[in-house]
């Protein structure tokens, strides 16, 4: 018989729900292990925009999230789980009381399994004009790693969320001049930031589409917007950055024959979904009233990892002493 090393717990998904998981993990003494399709830890945080502020985690007014993923790594590292990144999931089987987990490089076996992959596979919606691609990952962006880029520079942010709205207000201080343009007269991000956005130096146009990307040799030059009543608009601009959202997929996690609303996991108060070892927690979690939040999914994972203890070890507590107890 083949040599396996079995888990207690395997984590899919190293994004900060999984890795805060991993932390608590280790304070209950489980062997953990996660796995992640992604070259690093960190999820959309490190994908995506790792220089970006973010606002909802208790007890920071604000954190960059590249500094809030090196904390929850750190963190993370308590238990000295098992990392293996750039593996993709395809399958899941249950053998006797053992969970086999398929991914692209081989196979992993585990005792119980914690779902913490977010939206699941990621990639940012386009901008879907004509000719744009040439511009793609030199002045035309859908996420940004690094602000230093556009010191100086004239910079149009594209979408009306609080993706786009904060990077507007980073970038304020950054570049010559930063105008950001939607595609509707309302924006979606939260009232608060639009508030802090209309204060801000940073130019508004709205509602108005994209017609047209005028450059060459990967440099925009212009910007061409159009309004409803066909009327152009042209900006001097250097960079562009799309805050479109992105398209997500969960799947083969679909096909594993858990019980589903819309593209997200049910579980229960005990983040239990509808196969008895499996738990999600974070966005790919979902039950009435769920806000989506990095905050929530904090408060989810010692949920789902300390009722996996118990589903392992129905002698252990459920309720594990406080962390103060073990730090001292």
């Amino acid at each position: 018989m083949e040599e396996r090393e079995i888990f207690d717990i395997t984590i899919i998904g190293g994004g900060p729900t999984g890795l805060f998981a991993s932390f608590y993990g280790g304070m209950r003494k489980m062997k953990v292990k996660i796995l992640d399709s992604l070259p690093q830890l960190g999820g959309q945080l490190s994908e995506l925009y790792p220089d970006k502020f973010i606002y909802d985690i208790g007890g920071f007014q604000k954190i960059l999230a590249k500094d809030l993923v090196d904390n929850l790594v750190a963190q993370a590292n308590y238990g000295d789980p098992a990392i293996c990144l750039e593996e993709t999931v395809s399958n899941v089987e249950r053998n006797d009381d053992i969970f086999v987990i398929e991914t692209d490089k081989g196979l992993h076996y585990t005792k119980s399994i914690l779902l913490t992959a977010g939206v699941g596979a990621f990639q940012p919606r386009k901008l879907g004009v004509d000719g744009s691609e040439q511009f793609e990952g030199k002045t035309l962006h859908y996420g940004v790693k690094d602000l230093t880029l556009f010191h100086g520079k004239k910079v149009v942010v594209l979408g009306g969320g609080d993706s786009a709205v904060d990077w507007a207000m980073m970038l304020e201080d950054v570049a010559e001049h930063v105008t950001l343009s939607h595609r509707r007269d309302k924006m979606t991000a939260h009232e608060a930031n639009i508030d802090v956005l209309m204060q801000s130096k940073v130019e508004i146009k709205k509602p108005y589409g994209v017609k047209e990307l005028v450059g060459e040799n990967g440099q925009v030059r212009e910007l061409v917007l159009i309004d409803k009543e066909g009327n152009e608009e042209r900006l001097e601009v250097d960079h562009v950055i799309v805050n479109y959202g992105n398209i997500t997929s969960l799947g083969p996690i679909k096909d594993w024959g858990l019980e589903m609303e819309k593209n997200s996991v049910v579980v229960n108060s005990k983040m239990e979904t509808s196969i008895e070892g499996i738990y999600a927690a974070g966005d790919i979690a979902t039950y009435e009233g769920k806000v989506k939040l990095i905050a929530v999914g904090f408060g989810e994972a010692p949920t789902a990892i300390n009722n996996a203890k118990a589903y392992l070890d129905p002698k252990s507590k459920l309720q594990p002493l406080h962390s103060t107890s073990v730090f001292k």
